[in-house]
């Protein structure tokens, strides 16, 4: 029960850092203050860095939501390190946090209604009310890792079977849905506020052109991409100083026509 209770404040801790500095929230760290809460600080070095290995590459972008690392981190790791394997974590953490990945979802959709609320607030000229809001988020926030990461390691690996079998049709189709819209969506959101000018979706372009038609991975897309950029850096450089020299130039003869003229 104390052991359950102390890794589900940890989880909790993480979600706020989740949300805020995001300093340790990464499954090296996760899982190793889990070992050591449970007293095999070794099993949890070893799970850490398994699973900071697989997931070294997730995170959000844009409204994308990313399978919850914090809470298949922590489930994981309690549980492989209560069933002796690194292997157990693995197999455990993987589902685990795409089941949480559906309370995200819901929790990130939820939080949106309090923009309204805090801006007739704000109307008003109240803002340490509106500080106060903040609270909110960061309290469904701890509860949404911290809740199912007791209830996985005081009931065990079946609590997440029987959770996932209790949910409705419907509401997992629905889910599942959103988390296939989503990332679009999240996508879209990036480029606009990353292009700005209308060449630089040749860019995009030919990015997609090289991951779609030469199947080339991430990789070797960026190794071309680079150079590709340093030259129109430079060519953009060039082109704003261009017109900067030649004003100076003129202004120079004015100058000059104006010592003249005296």
């Amino acid at each position: 029960m104390v052991t359950s209770l102390l890794v589900s404040l940890w989880a909790g801790i993480c979600a706020i850092d989740d949300i805020g500095t995001q300093m340790i929230r990464r499954p090296l760290l996760i899982s190793t203050v889990v070992g050591l809460i449970m007293g095999d600080l070794q099993t949890g070095l070893l799970i850490g860095a398994t699973l900071e290995v697989m997931w070294m590459g997730v995170g959000n972008v844009g409204a994308y939501s990313a399978p919850d690392i914090i809470t298949g981190s922590a489930i994981g790791t309690a549980l492989g390190i209560l069933s002796g394997g690194t292997a157990t974590a693995v197999a455990l953490a993987v589902p685990t946090s795409l089941l949480a990945q559906q309370l995200l979802i819901l929790y990130r959709s939820g939080i949106v209604y309090l923009n309204p609320i805090a801006n007739r607030i704000a109307e008003t000229g109240n803002f340490k009310k509106v500080f106060r809001i903040q609270y909110v988020p960061m309290i469904l926030a701890f509860l949404v890792r911290a809740v199912p990461t007791f209830l996985a390691i005081y009931f065990g690996a079946g609590a997440i079977d029987t959770a996932v079998e209790a949910l409705p049709d419907s509401i997992m189709d629905g889910l599942s849905i959103a988390g296939s819209i989503i990332p679009a969506v999240g996508i879209g959101l990036l480029m606009l506020m990353m292009i700005k000018k209308g060449e630089l979706w040749v860019f995009l372009i030919a990015g997609f052109a090289l991951a779609v038609y030469l199947d080339l991975s991430v990789l070797p897309i960026t190794l071309i991409a680079l150079p590709l950029a340093y030259l129109y850096d430079l060519a953009t450089r060039e082109k704003e100083t261009k017109p900067e020299s030649k004003s100076k130039d003129s202004d120079d003869f004015d100058d000059d026509e104006e010592d003249y003229d005296l």
